[in-house]
């Protein structure tokens, strides 16, 4: 309830802000707050909210508990460690390092094994985040040189691991991968991929970015996940709703290491209580409900299926069909302009937001696809399948021409 009346506040605050000014506003800001602000929608997304109402929220619930009264942390001690210690006991590790973004958290975990191993190599899927939003980080700054197992939009297989043309110091998996739709392996298939990688007497490092949603489809503890590898990131911010930053776990003697490293890469920052209480809010109350966002997703994305089909549209597809975790792909035969004008319009005009923004296939993909990324978080679970349905019905005629 507490959550509810702030996000009932900030929508009412932004509106009033907005009201008579929204074309003086940059676009990327309008429509945070159009989507944001909307009465009904899937999910708390990071951009939504102001900074006002985010910090007050942080400080509510923070009172309530025993960090309110610990001394403001200086690099990285008091709640800093706090968080560093609940996130190596809930993935079976003995020792964790907080970092302020993933992308230092693993340039440095592999790093670090190159030195172990004496092999640069890593083994990776080329749309892993390294090879697709890092700019080049992990051979520009760090000496590492990478190598693709496979091309197919899923995680690779033990045989394509052992199939390897060169010998390898590490493999690195997403968990879920992301860009091929969030999609996950069998817990067979990742075992057998994992034992393949020691076969070769490559470590293992999972880019666990997102490895708090992975349960329900493996069916299995997040220590018992992530127990398969021999170190660990996840981010705060992408499941859990926290403000930024990640942790890396592994053996104490990496984690030693990796706090080396931390301090040459200029993340030694002087105080970070606001992110790591954030962090451990999130751990407190979306890692539990986390389960429940991924059952529904898969209720979301079958109303979204059947919309599209009673509407007639030509050409479209939800993916996967049953959603891996709570977060999956649509894909539509249209413009992204047009797409993302017809969910801000739909927004604006009844007060619900079901998709964001669209943008267009990846370079080697289907021409003339859009595609968007659904996520299901606490306010998804107040929708039905029918309120699904309507809203993609009030979507699809919002768009100019027809969908094919």
């Amino acid at each position: 309830m507490e959550q509810q009346g702030t996000e009932e506040h900030e929508r009412k605050t932004g509106q009033e802000q907005v009201e008579g000014q929204e074309e003086q506003l940059p676009p990327r800001v309008h429509r945070a707050r159009v989507w944001g602000g909307a009465a009904r929608k899937l999910q708390h997304a990071s951009p939504d909210g102001t900074v006002a109402g985010r910090l007050r929220e942080l400080a509510d619930w923070t009172a309530a508990t025993p960090y309110a009264d610990l001394p403001v942390d200086t690099y990285g001690d008091l709640v800093v460690e706090e968080l560093e210690q609940r996130v190596a006991a809930e993935l079976g590790f003995p020792a964790a390092a907080f970092f302020p973004t993933g992308t230092m958290a693993q340039q440095v975990a592999l790093r670090c094994w190159a030195g172990r191993t004496g092999n640069p190599v890593v083994a990776l899927h080329p749309l892993a985040h390294p090879e697709n939003h890092e700019s080049d980080a992990f051979n520009a700054v760090s000496g590492l040189r990478t190598i693709h197992p496979t091309g197919e939009p899923r995680l690779p297989t033990a045989d394509e691991i052992r199939d390897l043309p060169e010998p390898v110091g590490a493999l690195m998996l997403e968990l879920p991968l992301r860009e091929a739709g969030f999609v996950l392996p069998t817990w067979d298939e990742l075992v057998e991929t994992v034992e393949a990688a020691r076969e070769r007497d490559a470590v293992v490092h999972f880019d666990g970015a997102r490895l708090w949603e992975c349960t329900t489809h493996f069916g299995r503890s997040l220590a018992e996940i992530a127990g398969l590898a021999d170190s660990v990131y996840v981010s705060f911010y992408k499941s859990l709703g926290g403000m930024s930053g990640a942790v890396l776990a592994g053996p104490e003697d990496l984690v030693a290491e990796a706090k080396l490293w931390r301090h040459r890469y200029g993340g030694q920052i002087f105080s970070q209580y606001p992110a790591a209480l954030s962090a451990l809010r999130g751990l407190e109350i979306e890692l539990p409900a986390l389960p429940s966002y991924v059952a529904h997703a898969r209720v979301i994305a079958d109303a979204l299926r059947e919309a599209f089909a009673e509407a007639g549209v030509g050409w479209f597809r939800v993916h996967p069909e049953a959603p891996h975790t709570h977060q999956f792909q649509v894909w539509l035969a249209h413009e992204p302009d047009a797409l993302t004008s017809a969910a801000l319009s739909l927004a604006e005009e009844t007060g619900t937001t079901l998709f964001r923004r669209w943008f267009p296939a990846p370079a080697g993909g289907p021409p003339g696809m859009t595609m968007t990324e659904v996520t299901v978080g606490a306010p998804g679970l107040e929708w039905t399948k029918e309120d699904v349905k309507k809203a993609a019905a009030d979507f699809l005629a919002r768009i100019p021409g027809q969908v094919s």
